[in-house]
Protein backbone atom coordinates (compact mmCIF):
# COMPACT_ATOMS: atom_id res chain seq x y z
CA UNK A 1 0.00 0.00 0.00
CA UNK A 2 1.42 3.41 -0.92
CA UNK A 3 1.73 5.86 1.94
CA UNK A 4 1.42 9.57 1.19
CA UNK A 5 3.70 11.71 3.32
CA UNK A 6 1.94 14.62 5.01
CA UNK A 7 3.48 18.06 4.72
CA UNK A 8 5.39 19.33 7.76
CA UNK A 9 3.73 22.55 8.96
CA UNK A 10 6.90 23.68 10.73
CA UNK A 11 8.98 23.28 7.56
CA UNK A 12 6.26 25.04 5.57
CA UNK A 13 6.59 28.13 7.77
CA UNK A 14 10.35 27.73 8.18
CA UNK A 15 10.34 27.52 11.99
CA UNK A 16 11.57 24.97 14.51
CA UNK A 17 9.25 22.73 16.51
CA UNK A 18 10.17 24.71 19.63
CA UNK A 19 9.13 28.03 18.05
CA UNK A 20 6.99 30.33 20.19
CA UNK A 21 3.57 31.60 19.12
CA UNK A 22 5.07 35.00 18.28
CA UNK A 23 7.80 33.42 16.14
CA UNK A 24 5.20 31.41 14.22
CA UNK A 25 3.09 34.52 13.68
CA UNK A 26 6.06 36.55 12.43
CA UNK A 27 7.12 33.78 10.04
CA UNK A 28 3.60 33.53 8.60
CA UNK A 29 3.25 37.27 8.12
CA UNK A 30 6.58 37.45 6.32
CA UNK A 31 5.66 34.62 3.94
CA UNK A 32 2.14 35.96 3.45
CA UNK A 33 3.50 39.28 2.24
CA UNK A 34 5.82 37.52 -0.24
CA UNK A 35 3.28 35.01 -1.53
CA UNK A 36 0.13 37.12 -1.49
CA UNK A 37 -1.86 36.80 -4.77
CA UNK A 38 -1.83 40.58 -5.16
CA UNK A 39 1.97 40.49 -5.17
CA UNK A 40 2.51 37.31 -7.19
CA UNK A 41 -0.44 35.99 -9.26
CA UNK A 42 1.41 32.81 -10.30
CA UNK A 43 -0.98 29.83 -9.64
CA UNK A 44 1.89 27.80 -8.15
CA UNK A 45 2.61 30.61 -5.70
CA UNK A 46 -1.10 30.81 -4.81
CA UNK A 47 -1.01 27.11 -3.91
CA UNK A 48 1.98 27.80 -1.69
CA UNK A 49 0.05 30.66 -0.06
CA UNK A 50 -2.81 28.29 0.76
CA UNK A 51 -0.29 25.83 2.18
CA UNK A 52 1.28 28.33 4.58
CA UNK A 53 -2.17 29.56 5.60
CA UNK A 54 -3.25 25.99 6.42
CA UNK A 55 -0.04 25.47 8.39
CA UNK A 56 -0.58 28.65 10.34
CA UNK A 57 -4.18 27.71 11.15
CA UNK A 58 -2.86 24.58 12.88
CA UNK A 59 0.23 25.96 14.63
CA UNK A 60 -1.45 29.16 15.85
CA UNK A 61 -4.07 27.14 17.75
CA UNK A 62 -2.58 25.58 20.91
CA UNK A 63 -4.94 22.57 20.91
CA UNK A 64 -4.48 21.83 17.22
CA UNK A 65 -0.73 22.24 17.55
CA UNK A 66 -0.63 19.81 20.46
CA UNK A 67 -2.64 17.27 18.47
CA UNK A 68 -0.36 17.77 15.47
CA UNK A 69 2.80 17.37 17.58
CA UNK A 70 1.46 14.08 18.96
CA UNK A 71 1.73 12.53 15.53
CA UNK A 72 -1.50 13.38 13.75
CA UNK A 73 -2.94 16.28 11.85
CA UNK A 74 -5.03 18.82 13.70
CA UNK A 75 -7.65 18.17 11.01
CA UNK A 76 -7.34 14.38 11.06
CA UNK A 77 -4.96 12.12 9.21
CA UNK A 78 -1.99 10.00 10.29
CA UNK A 79 -2.02 6.40 11.63
CA UNK A 80 -4.40 3.60 10.50
CA UNK A 81 -4.94 5.24 7.13
CA UNK A 82 -7.16 7.96 8.55
CA UNK A 83 -6.40 8.28 12.21
CA UNK A 84 -7.88 6.87 15.38
CA UNK A 85 -10.33 9.77 15.44
CA UNK A 86 -11.65 8.65 12.04
CA UNK A 87 -12.37 5.16 13.41
CA UNK A 88 -14.22 6.71 16.35
CA UNK A 89 -16.15 8.88 13.90
CA UNK A 90 -17.24 5.77 12.02
CA UNK A 91 -18.55 4.12 15.18
CA UNK A 92 -20.11 7.12 16.88
CA UNK A 93 -21.57 9.12 14.06
CA UNK A 94 -18.64 11.39 13.27
CA UNK A 95 -19.43 11.11 9.57
CA UNK A 96 -22.39 13.43 9.97
CA UNK A 97 -22.17 17.06 8.93
CA UNK A 98 -20.74 19.43 11.49
CA UNK A 99 -20.84 22.58 9.41
CA UNK A 100 -18.20 25.30 9.07
CA UNK A 101 -16.51 26.62 12.16
CA UNK A 102 -16.72 30.36 12.80
CA UNK A 103 -13.77 32.59 12.07
CA UNK A 104 -14.62 34.77 15.02
CA UNK A 105 -13.44 33.33 18.35
CA UNK A 106 -13.42 34.69 21.87
CA UNK A 107 -10.13 36.13 23.05
CA UNK A 108 -8.01 34.96 25.96
CA UNK A 109 -7.74 36.52 29.40
CA UNK A 110 -4.63 38.51 30.26
CA UNK A 111 -2.74 38.94 33.53
CA UNK A 112 -0.52 41.80 34.66
CA UNK A 113 1.10 42.32 38.07
CA UNK A 114 1.17 45.71 39.76
CA UNK A 115 3.30 46.64 42.77
CA UNK A 116 1.81 48.79 45.54
CA UNK A 117 3.36 50.02 48.77
CA UNK A 118 1.76 49.48 52.17
CA UNK A 119 0.18 52.94 52.25
CA UNK A 120 -1.47 52.38 48.85
CA UNK A 121 -2.65 48.92 49.93
CA UNK A 122 -4.22 50.39 53.06
CA UNK A 123 -5.98 53.42 51.61
CA UNK A 124 -6.39 52.44 47.93
CA UNK A 125 -5.09 54.27 44.90
CA UNK A 126 -5.42 54.69 41.13
CA UNK A 127 -2.71 53.49 38.81
CA UNK A 128 -2.15 53.87 35.09
CA UNK A 129 -0.80 50.65 33.62
CA UNK A 130 0.54 49.94 30.17
CA UNK A 131 -0.50 46.65 28.57
CA UNK A 132 0.34 45.12 25.22
CA UNK A 133 -2.38 42.88 23.85
CA UNK A 134 -4.36 41.98 20.74
CA UNK A 135 -6.90 44.56 19.57
CA UNK A 136 -9.25 44.68 16.59
CA UNK A 137 -7.31 45.46 13.42
CA UNK A 138 -8.02 49.11 12.60
CA UNK A 139 -7.44 48.49 8.90
CA UNK A 140 -10.02 45.77 8.30
CA UNK A 141 -12.07 46.16 11.54
CA UNK A 142 -11.72 42.44 12.23
CA UNK A 143 -12.84 40.98 8.89
CA UNK A 144 -9.32 39.98 7.88
CA UNK A 145 -9.97 41.16 4.32
CA UNK A 146 -8.40 44.04 2.49
CA UNK A 147 -10.39 47.15 1.47
CA UNK A 148 -13.61 46.19 3.23
CA UNK A 149 -13.90 42.82 1.45
CA UNK A 150 -15.45 39.66 2.84
CA UNK A 151 -14.33 36.02 2.82
CA UNK A 152 -15.52 34.10 -0.24
CA UNK A 153 -17.15 30.68 -0.20
CA UNK A 154 -14.62 27.87 -0.40
CA UNK A 155 -14.69 26.30 -3.88
CA UNK A 156 -13.56 22.91 -2.57
CA UNK A 157 -16.12 22.26 0.17
CA UNK A 158 -18.70 24.79 -1.15
CA UNK A 159 -19.11 26.40 2.22
CA UNK A 160 -19.64 23.23 4.24
CA UNK A 161 -16.28 23.55 5.99
CA UNK A 162 -15.61 19.83 5.71
CA UNK A 163 -14.97 17.13 3.20
CA UNK A 164 -15.98 13.49 3.15
CA UNK A 165 -13.84 10.64 1.97
CA UNK A 166 -13.52 6.89 2.17
CA UNK A 167 -10.49 5.65 4.11
CA UNK A 168 -9.18 2.22 4.93
CA UNK A 169 -8.86 1.29 8.58
CA UNK A 170 -8.54 -1.78 10.78
CA UNK A 171 -12.28 -2.32 10.44
CA UNK A 172 -12.36 -1.89 6.66
CA UNK A 173 -13.47 1.05 4.55
CA UNK A 174 -15.30 3.82 6.36
CA UNK A 175 -16.72 7.17 5.36
CA UNK A 176 -15.26 10.03 7.37
CA UNK A 177 -15.74 13.76 7.55
CA UNK A 178 -12.95 16.14 8.35
CA UNK A 179 -12.33 19.88 8.11
CA UNK A 180 -11.67 21.02 4.58
CA UNK A 181 -7.94 21.38 3.91
CA UNK A 182 -8.49 24.25 1.51
CA UNK A 183 -10.30 26.55 3.95
CA UNK A 184 -9.25 25.02 7.26
CA UNK A 185 -12.84 24.16 8.15
CA UNK A 186 -14.16 27.72 7.91
CA UNK A 187 -16.21 27.15 4.77
CA UNK A 188 -14.80 30.36 3.35
CA UNK A 189 -11.46 31.62 2.12
CA UNK A 190 -9.89 35.05 2.53
CA UNK A 191 -8.61 35.65 -0.98
CA UNK A 192 -7.15 39.07 -0.22
CA UNK A 193 -5.94 39.15 3.40
CA UNK A 194 -5.48 42.45 5.13
CA UNK A 195 -1.82 43.42 5.01
CA UNK A 196 -1.96 44.89 8.50
CA UNK A 197 -3.09 41.72 10.31
CA UNK A 198 -2.38 39.06 7.63
CA UNK A 199 -6.05 38.02 7.71
CA UNK A 200 -6.24 37.42 11.45
CA UNK A 201 -8.52 40.38 12.18
CA UNK A 202 -6.44 41.57 15.12
CA UNK A 203 -3.07 43.19 15.76
CA UNK A 204 -0.81 43.78 18.75
CA UNK A 205 -1.11 47.18 20.34
CA UNK A 206 0.11 48.97 23.47
CA UNK A 207 -2.45 50.90 25.48
CA UNK A 208 -2.69 52.72 28.80
CA UNK A 209 -5.46 51.73 31.22
CA UNK A 210 -6.54 53.43 34.46
CA UNK A 211 -7.00 50.93 37.28
CA UNK A 212 -8.70 51.72 40.58
CA UNK A 213 -7.08 49.73 43.38
CA UNK A 214 -9.44 49.39 46.38
CA UNK A 215 -8.37 49.91 49.99
CA UNK A 216 -7.33 46.75 51.83
CA UNK A 217 -5.79 44.77 48.98
CA UNK A 218 -2.85 42.46 49.60
CA UNK A 219 -0.47 40.30 47.59
CA UNK A 220 -2.36 37.80 45.44
CA UNK A 221 -5.61 39.78 45.17
CA UNK A 222 -6.79 40.20 41.59
CA UNK A 223 -8.84 42.99 40.08
CA UNK A 224 -10.95 41.91 37.07
CA UNK A 225 -11.39 44.31 34.17
CA UNK A 226 -14.04 42.80 31.90
CA UNK A 227 -13.39 42.98 28.17
CA UNK A 228 -9.91 44.49 28.52
CA UNK A 229 -8.00 41.30 27.65
CA UNK A 230 -7.00 39.85 24.26
CA UNK A 231 -9.35 40.36 21.30
CA UNK A 232 -10.14 37.01 19.69
CA UNK A 233 -9.32 35.74 16.21
CA UNK A 234 -11.44 37.36 13.55
CA UNK A 235 -12.12 40.34 15.80
CA UNK A 236 -13.94 38.15 18.33
CA UNK A 237 -14.96 39.43 21.79
CA UNK A 238 -12.07 40.27 24.09
CA UNK A 239 -11.26 38.30 27.22
CA UNK A 240 -10.79 39.87 30.64
CA UNK A 241 -7.73 41.59 32.06
CA UNK A 242 -6.70 40.58 35.58
CA UNK A 243 -4.51 42.94 37.62
CA UNK A 244 -2.69 40.99 40.35
CA UNK A 245 -1.48 42.90 43.40
CA UNK A 246 2.09 42.56 44.66
CA UNK A 247 2.62 44.38 47.96
CA UNK A 248 6.06 45.87 48.62
CA UNK A 249 7.55 45.28 52.09
CA UNK A 250 7.55 48.30 54.41
CA UNK A 251 10.72 49.50 56.14
CA UNK A 252 9.51 48.81 59.69
CA UNK A 253 5.81 47.87 59.57
CA UNK A 254 4.92 44.20 59.17
CA UNK A 255 1.47 43.21 57.95
CA UNK A 256 -0.50 40.26 59.30
CA UNK A 257 -3.96 40.34 57.73
CA UNK A 258 -5.55 43.61 58.87
CA UNK A 259 -3.08 44.00 61.78
CA UNK A 260 0.17 45.93 61.56
CA UNK A 261 3.15 45.19 63.79
CA UNK A 262 6.15 47.33 64.65
CA UNK A 263 9.05 47.02 67.08
CA UNK A 264 9.82 49.87 69.52
CA UNK A 265 13.12 49.99 71.36
CA UNK A 266 13.11 51.81 74.74
CA UNK A 267 15.78 52.21 77.36
CA UNK A 268 15.80 50.21 80.56
CA UNK A 269 15.15 53.32 82.66
CA UNK A 270 12.29 54.49 80.40
CA UNK A 271 10.63 51.08 80.64
CA UNK A 272 11.01 51.14 84.42
CA UNK A 273 9.55 54.59 85.08
CA UNK A 274 7.28 54.80 81.99
CA UNK A 275 7.33 57.17 79.05
CA UNK A 276 5.37 58.40 76.05
CA UNK A 277 6.94 57.88 72.62
CA UNK A 278 5.80 59.27 69.25
CA UNK A 279 6.02 56.82 66.35
CA UNK A 280 5.22 57.20 62.65
CA UNK A 281 2.21 55.17 61.49
CA UNK A 282 0.43 55.02 58.12
CA UNK A 283 -1.77 57.86 59.42
CA UNK A 284 1.17 60.00 60.54
CA UNK A 285 2.59 60.50 64.06
CA UNK A 286 0.83 58.66 66.90
CA UNK A 287 1.70 58.51 70.60
CA UNK A 288 2.53 55.23 72.35
CA UNK A 289 2.10 55.17 76.12
CA UNK A 290 4.74 52.89 77.66
CA UNK A 291 3.60 52.23 81.20
CA UNK A 292 6.00 52.05 84.13
CA UNK A 293 7.39 48.54 84.55
CA UNK A 294 6.79 47.49 80.95
CA UNK A 295 8.67 44.27 80.17
CA UNK A 296 10.52 43.48 76.96
CA UNK A 297 8.16 41.87 74.43
CA UNK A 298 5.06 43.56 75.80
CA UNK A 299 2.56 44.34 72.98
CA UNK A 300 0.75 47.69 73.02
CA UNK A 301 -2.29 47.86 70.70
CA UNK A 302 -3.34 51.13 69.07
CA UNK A 303 -6.90 50.71 67.86
CA UNK A 304 -7.88 51.54 64.29
CA UNK A 305 -4.37 52.28 63.00
CA UNK A 306 -3.89 49.02 61.15
CA UNK A 307 -4.95 47.96 57.62
CA UNK A 308 -8.30 48.64 56.01
CA UNK A 309 -10.49 45.53 55.84
CA UNK A 310 -11.18 44.73 52.20
CA UNK A 311 -14.93 44.63 51.42
CA UNK A 312 -15.86 44.82 55.13
CA UNK A 313 -14.74 48.35 56.02
CA UNK A 314 -13.15 49.48 59.23
CA UNK A 315 -9.52 49.00 60.15
CA UNK A 316 -7.41 46.66 62.22
CA UNK A 317 -4.94 47.61 64.96
CA UNK A 318 -1.34 48.72 65.05
CA UNK A 319 0.50 46.56 67.61
CA UNK A 320 3.71 48.03 69.02
CA UNK A 321 6.08 45.43 70.48
CA UNK A 322 8.32 46.94 73.16
CA UNK A 323 11.95 45.87 73.32
CA UNK A 324 13.75 46.95 76.48
CA UNK A 325 17.41 47.68 75.80
CA UNK A 326 19.86 46.63 78.52
CA UNK A 327 23.11 48.63 78.42
CA UNK A 328 26.18 46.59 77.52
CA UNK A 329 28.84 49.06 78.64
CA UNK A 330 28.67 51.07 81.85
CA UNK A 331 30.91 53.75 83.25
CA UNK A 332 32.21 53.29 86.79
CA UNK A 333 29.75 55.90 88.06
CA UNK A 334 26.80 54.19 86.28
CA UNK A 335 27.81 50.83 87.68
CA UNK A 336 27.96 52.22 91.22
CA UNK A 337 24.54 53.82 90.80
CA UNK A 338 23.01 50.53 89.62
CA UNK A 339 24.53 48.66 92.54
CA UNK A 340 23.08 51.23 94.90
CA UNK A 341 19.71 50.86 93.10
CA UNK A 342 19.88 47.06 93.56
CA UNK A 343 20.69 47.48 97.26
CA UNK A 344 17.70 49.76 97.72
CA UNK A 345 15.48 47.04 96.15
CA UNK A 346 17.09 44.30 98.17
CA UNK A 347 18.35 42.55 95.05
CA UNK A 348 21.44 40.37 95.06
CA UNK A 349 23.72 39.79 92.06
CA UNK A 350 23.04 36.07 92.08
CA UNK A 351 19.25 36.33 92.18
CA UNK A 352 17.64 34.40 89.31
CA UNK A 353 14.44 32.42 88.93
CA UNK A 354 13.22 29.78 86.50
CA UNK A 355 9.99 31.05 84.98
CA UNK A 356 6.83 28.97 85.16
CA UNK A 357 6.34 27.25 81.74
CA UNK A 358 2.67 28.28 81.62
CA UNK A 359 3.59 31.46 79.78
CA UNK A 360 6.33 33.25 77.92
CA UNK A 361 8.98 31.67 75.73
CA UNK A 362 8.75 28.25 77.39
CA UNK A 363 5.12 27.80 76.42
CA UNK A 364 5.98 28.73 72.83
CA UNK A 365 8.79 26.19 72.71
CA UNK A 366 6.56 23.54 74.24
CA UNK A 367 3.80 24.30 71.73
CA UNK A 368 6.21 23.97 68.84
CA UNK A 369 7.11 20.40 69.84
CA UNK A 370 3.57 19.23 70.66
CA UNK A 371 1.89 20.29 67.40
Amino acid sequence: MKVHKLSDHYQTLGVSREASADEIKKAYRKLARELHPDVNPDPAVQDKFKEITAAYEVLSDSQKRQSYDMGGSAFGGGGFGGGFSDIMDAFFGGGGSRGPRPRMRAGQDSLIRVQVDLHEACFGTEREITVESAVVCPKCTGSGCIDGGQPSTCAVCRGRGESQQVVRSVIGQVMTSRPCNACGGYGSVIQNPCRECAGEGRVRSRQNIQVKIPAGVETGNRIQLSGRGEVGHGGGPAGDLYVEIVEIDHDYLIREGDTLHMSLSVSMSAAAIGTTVTVESLDGPVEVNVKAGTQSGTPIAIKGKGMTRLRHGGRGDLVVHVEVQTPTKLSREEEELLKKFADLRGEKSGDAHVKNPDGGIFSKIKGAFTK
